[in-house]
């Protein structure tokens, strides 16, 4: 498949994940069908793909959630057989909305206390200084923004080798889902920290994102840094139908029509080939998304 690319990141460094022919079937139906990946130590992960493409059983295959065939190992353990062990430097967290709302903020500190050893209540007290946060609020008496400051306190507060971002900012104003991002890029990120995140809003985290990998019907269709991304797609606006026909014969993996011009999506065609057909760009993250996620056609007519 020329849409695939898997490569290697870090030299000698072990990865953080590492899988091999990562099966699991429910019943009759294969959810995932072989996976092969690494992910580096001191990298920023998106992992995009539809509901039902097969995301959220690869992460629990990581956190020992669920078990499969192949081979998964998190930090050189098996996540299914070592969960217990291996939780001590992995840390899972989901939306805002998982936020337990019944609790006080001093009692959701104690019970991520018990619940993470490497949770630090003294360093998530820090990160609410000069909110309005206090210890004695319930959580289902938060404004939006005050649960987005809480949720990045809790993330924050966690010293995780591998933290799991299952669609952190769901629900929350984009002013707060770009506050959150940025703090997270800024205060917490290491080169031993590896942060993996699943999220629809593609285009609000493609900034902070070092590698990608987009899971479409239970593979994986595309793994690769952002840099190479940048080199490998390149969109191209064409207005003339002559060159059209011409810059089809090139093979695009999408076309589309949008206010009356014509939008290519081509992978792995030198820029110099592409120019005389019309504006050349990279795509962004969600254009690459669409063109990649549905079942590839280089022409519309030979779709029908």
């Amino acid at each position: 498949m020329n849409e695939l690319s898997t490569l290697g990141q870090t030299g000698d460094l072990a990865p953080i994940v590492s899988a091999r022919g990562l099966r699991k079937r429910f019943g009759r139906k294969e959810i995932l069908h072989g996976l092969d990946f690494d992910i580096p130590p001191g990298r920023i992960y998106g992992l995009i793909g539809h509901n039902g493409a097969g995301k959220t059983t690869t992460l629990n295959a990581m956190l020992g959630l669920t078990s499969c065939e192949g081979t998964i190992r998190v930090l050189g353990e098996d996540p299914f057989a070592k969960r217990a062990k291996l939780m001590e430097n992995v840390a899972f967290i989901s939306d805002v909305a998982s936020l337990p709302r019944f609790m006080r903020v001093r009692e959701l500190f104690a019970l991520l206390t018990n619940i993470h050893p490497n949770f630090s209540p003294e360093k998530a007290r820090a990160f609410l200084e000069g909110t309005d946060i206090r210890p004695e609020m319930k959580i289902k008496h938060l404004s939006k923004g005050m649960m987005a400051q809480l949720h990045l306190a809790v993330v924050m507060a966690i010293d995780a080798k591998l933290l799991v971002l299952d669609e952190p900012t769901l629900g929350l104003d984009i002013t707060y889902r770009k506050r959150f991002y940025r703090r997270l890029l800024e205060d917490y990120m290491t080169e031993e920290r590896t942060l993996l995140i699943t999220t629809h809003q593609v285009d609000e985290i493609e900034f902070m994102l070092s590698d990608i990998m987009f899971i479409r019907d239970g593979e994986l269709i595309l793994h690769m840094q952002m840099e190479t991304v940048n080199d490998k797609f390149t969109q191209v606006v064409v207005n003339d139908p002559a060159d059209q026909q011409a810059a089809r014969a090139h093979n695009p993996v999408y076309e589309e029509t949008r206010f009356g011009q014509t939008v290519m999506i081509f992978d792995g065609v030198d820029r110099a080939v592409l120019e005389p057909f019309g504006k050349l760009s990279t795509p962004t993250l969600s254009d690459l998304f669409v063109a990649l996620m549905q079942r590839p056609t280089a022409n519309p007519e030979s779709a029908e």
